[in-house]
């Protein structure tokens, strides 16, 4: 996992063609704009999720996991908690499912909370199980961009 300011994300990030083409998305002007939906990039290989939501307070959180599709969560307005975990440490309730690329389950021990402020992404890859949509405090309305990469690009 790569958590970043999106500004410093081009030189930390790693240098792969999905990435490239989801931190442009990131960063086109109006992009923290768009009304929620969906938006292909690259057809099936990149496309984002624009979503609006109200945090959730949770003491113990839901991970997921994804398989076929790196996610980079981008924070367009306000803040919000990701759990994070590495995939070996949690325990699945729900086995992956293929068609949704996801898996879920609980942190078997101890998770590490990631704070994102807006403008801020994290980078999740495969092996690491995050619990996205926890409050940085009391709940509260965010606007994210969630690009999916697929892991083969």
């Amino acid at each position: 996992m790569i958590a970043v300011k999106l500004e410093n994300a081009a030189r930390q990030a790693p240098r792969g063609e999905g990435l490239r083409k989801a931190l442009e998305f990131l960063t086109r002007p109006g992009a923290a704009a768009l009304p929620d939906g969906r938006y292909e990039l690259d057809g099936e290989k990149v496309y984002a999720l624009v979503q609006r939501y109200e945090t959730l307070a949770q003491d113990r959180p839901r991970f997921e996991a994804h398989r076929k599709y790196i996610d980079v969560q981008f924070l367009a307005a306000g803040e919000e908690v990701i759990g994070w975990a590495p995939l070996s440490a949690v325990g699945i309730t729900e086995p992956y499912d293929g068609e949704k690329d996801v898996c879920f389950g609980f942190a078997a021990g101890a998770w590490t909370p990631v704070r994102l402020a807006a403008g801020e992404l994290a980078i999740l890859y495969p092996e690491d199980a995050h619990a996205p949509r926890l409050a940085a405090g009391a709940p509260a309305q965010v606007a994210k961009i969630v690009v999916k990469v697929a892991n083969d690009i």
